[in-house]
Order: structure tokens, then C-alpha cells, then sequence
């Protein structure tokens, strides 16, 4: 059952979640649904299956100790691990639910909200709502109003910086080839520190042992963020705008650039998904399965096998590739019109989104980071660019996920208890 529902909660990821890190360069038709599918496949598989493993935690980001199900005050009959067992099951296949519900509806939303309502209703009925950590559960839901807020922002900076530097620049030519070489540095700067801090986190050790620290990588992605730059600057020299050409024809050539950019920012935002993300698929199995063989309740973190790493890179390309084009239509075309250009500034204000977050400890959603960013863009052009009736729908089942799997998960396990406990 714990592998029946951890490879569906991974599908539902790619359904949904996965859909975020290719929404834009679909709708901005940088690359068609099926190449956007091959390229997730090969970077979210690659993330989750290179840097998805070492160890999830038993219970997604505190909210509950695992310890308390070892409390004999609290579970008497000496049922807790048992009982903790049903409840991660009940929290996979609510959570995953949820996600296929939004998927179906086309709405983006946070996986990892999913699971933490998930484990929170779990939490409350099992070792009772004082043990609940609420104070770490506001904290996550503050990120509903901070990760879009901040990828909005950076979002309209960036794309208002090459609207006025390159797209409306009395000598196009001339911003193309000087604008373009710069924004590259930071941008793939960021992505490579992103790649450092959240798509290979668990590799951290690894790192430290050939004595790379937190100043080698910066070193590391600025060589990056250079040679990136360089190599634009070399690919771009033969383009020429004419000062007489038409502005079809100029708009054309800048967004071709820009849709090389924003393919290989997806690539990089794909890995950094599949090997963060993995975790709230598998984490809840590998918690399973690290019960089942030794009924310890007291270790707050689990290894996680391969097998069970395999299921969830597994589930999350086969759920993007038969699933993920309701939630790619949403974010690529019902909010705003994307242009690779805005594509790209979503992108870029999405991982300087996660990076700030990463290195503050903010608990951000890259789902509704990516969402924000998107809204940015599209503000960027006046409100009447947006779709504020999708917008609106999008705010509401945000609302709704903590809640909905909060309560789904008490029937459930309630119901799983009465039969099988």
C-alpha cells in the first residue's frame, strides 16, 4: 500500500508540481509539450535520482515529533507505531489526491503545503493538537503571501530592465549584444548557486569533504556565471538589427536569444525540482518502510532506499508526461501572455526567489513562486494583461490545500485504523 500510494503522490507531483518548471517555456513556445516532457524527464530524473537521496525526515518540517508515538501516556496499548504508519498512509493519499483534484482543475499548488496539511490534521487527531508545532505551520502558510509577493517583484524588475535596455532601445542591436551578455552572469550565476543550495543540498557532505564550502560555491557559480555570458556573447555577434527594420522582425531575433536562455533555465529549474521535491513523495514512504523494519519511533530522520528513490523520480516523469499539460496551460497561457523575454524574467525572478529563501531559511513554495513571477511579467504590461479570474481561482485553492488534506486525512485515517488496527 505504502508503494501504491507514494508512487501516486509522486505522480501527482509531476501532474501538478513538475508542470511549474516548464509552464513558461511552453506557453512562450520555446519548446513544444513533448520536448518540454523529454527535457523534464531527463533533468527531474537526473535530480531526484543524483541528489534526491540521503535522508527525508519522518515528518515534513516539524510539524509533529515522530518520538510522541513512542509516549506510552499517549499510546498506552503500545500501538503507536502502528498507528503512525496508518497516519503517513493517509497523509500520502490525501495529499496526493489533492494534487490530482488541482491538476484536473489546472490549478498550480504547493506540494509541499499538500503534505504539511496533510501530516497537520494527522498530528491533531493521533498525539492531539497541543503536540501540533502551529507556530511552524503559520510560518510555512506565511509563504502564500511572501513567494509570489518577492517573484512578482523580482519578476517585473527584470523583464522592465529588458524591455527598456533591449525590445524598446532606440539601437536594438547594440542592447541585444551588450545587455543580453550581462543579464546572462547573474542569472546563471543564481541558477548555479540554486543548484548548489536546494537541488543539491543533500550532497552537502559530499562537498565538504573535498573541501568545497559555502565560498567555493559562489566562486564556482560566478565561473559559471561568466563563462555563460561569454559564451552568449560569442553566439550573438553575427545577429544584426537594422535601424530601419521592422519591429516583427526585431522582436523575432531578440526573442529567438532569449529562448535559448529560457530553456536552459528550465533545465536548471527541472533538476533543482526533482531533487528537492522527490522528498515529498518518498520521504512519507521511506518513513514507512524505515518503521516497518525496526518499529523505532525515536529517530527523527530515515535513510532512503534506492528502489524507493527509483518510485518517485519514476512517478514524477510519468505523472508530467500523461498529466502535467492541464497545469502547463495554466502557467504558460490563462495568466498572461508569455514571450520567451517574459519567460526568462519569470524564471530568473523565480530562482532569485528560492536562492533568497534558501539562504535566509524562508520556507518558500516554488509553486507559487513561479506563479508570482509569472503575474509579475504580466503586470509588467498593465493589468489588463492579467486574467484575474484564473488569478483569483489560483489564490483560492491555495487557500484551500492546507484544510482540504487536513480533514481528508483524519477520515482517511480514521477509516484505515478501524479496518486494519
Amino acid at each position: 500500500m505504502a508503494i501504491a500510494f507514494g508512487f501516486y503522490m509522486a505522480w501527482s507531483i509531476g501532474a501538478n508540481d513538475a508542470a511549474n518548471a516548464m509552464g513558461t517555456s511552453v506557453g512562450s513556445k520555446a519548446v513544444s509539450f513533448r520536448e518540454a516532457v523529454i527535457i523534464a524527464a531527463i533533468f527531474e530524473f537526473a535530480g531526484a535520482m543524483i541528489a534526491g537521496g540521503g535522508v527525508a525526515d519522518t515528518m515534513r518540517s516539524g510539524i509533529v515529533d515522530p518520538a510522541l508515538f513512542a509516549d506510552p501516556t499517549l499510546f498506552p496499548a503500545g500501538n503507536g507505531a502502528e498507528l503512525f504508519i496508518w497516519g503517513m498512509m493517509a497523509s500520502l493519499i490525501s495529499a496526493a489526491l489533492w494534487l490530482h483534484i488541482a491538476a484536473y482543475l489546472g490549478w498550480p499548488v504547493s506540494t509541499t503545503h499538500s503534505i504539511v496539511g496533510a501530516i497537520t490534521g494527522f498530528g491533531a487527531v493521533s498525539v492531539g493538537i497541543a503536540n501540533v508545532e502551529w507556530l511552524k505551520l503559520l510560518t510555512i502558510a506565511a509563504s502564500w503571501l511572501t513567494s509570489p509577493l518577492l517573484g512578482g517583484v523580482l519578476s517585473f524588475i527584470i523583464f522592465l530592465v529588458i524591455r527598456k535596455a533591449i525590445l524598446d532601445a532606440k539601437n536594438a542591436n547594440l542592447g541585444l549584444r551588450l545587455v543580453s551578455p550581462i543579464l546572462a552572469m547573474p542569472v546563471f550565476m543564481t541558477l548555479t548557486l540554486v543548484l548548489f543550495t536546494k537541488g543539491l543540498k543533500k550532497l552537502h557532505g559530499t562537498f565538504a569533504e573535498y573541501g568545497i564550502g559555502n565560498i567555493e560555491m559562489i566562486g564556482i557559480s560566478a565561473l559559471v556565471g561568466v563563462l555563460s555570458s561569454l559564451v552568449l556573447a560569442f553566439a550573438i555577434r553575427k545577429i544584426h538589427i537594422a535601424a530601419d527594420e521592422s519591429s516583427e522582425s526585431k522582436y523575432a531575433k531578440i526573442e529567438k536569444v532569449f529562448r535559448y536562455l529560457q530553456v536552459i533555465t528550465a533545465c536548471f529549474v527541472a533538476f533543482a525540482h526533482g531533487s528537492n521535491d522527490v522528498a515529498n513523495s518518498i520521504g512519507p514512504v521511506a518513513a514507512i518502510v524505515g518503521t516497518l523494519e525496526t518499529m523505532d519511533m525515536t529517530a527523527g530522520k530515515v535513510p532512503i532506499p534506492s528502489w524507493v528513490l527509483l518510485l518517485g523520480a519514476v512517478g514524477i516523469v510519468v505523472g508530467l508526461a500523461t498529466y502535467g499539460y492541464r497545469v502547463i496551460e495554466t502557467i504558460g497561457t490563462k495568466i498572461t501572455e508569455i514571450t520567451p523575454t517574459r519567460g526568462f524574467a519569470a524564471e530568473f525572478g523565480a530562482a532569485s526567489t528560492i536562492l533568497i529563501g534558501s539562504h535566509f531559511g524562508i520556507p518558500l513554495s516554488t509553486t507559487h513562486t513561479v506563479v508570482g513571477s509569472v503575474i509579475g511579467v504580466g503586470f509588467a504590461r498593465g493589468m489588463n494583461a492579467l486574467n484575474l479570474k484564473i488569478i483569483i481561482n489560483i489564490l483560492k485553492s491555495w487557500l484551500y490545500t492546507i484544510p482540504f488534506c487536513g480533514i481528508l486525512t483524519i477520515i482517511l485515517y480514521y477509516l484505515f485504523t478501524a479496518i486494519f488496527v
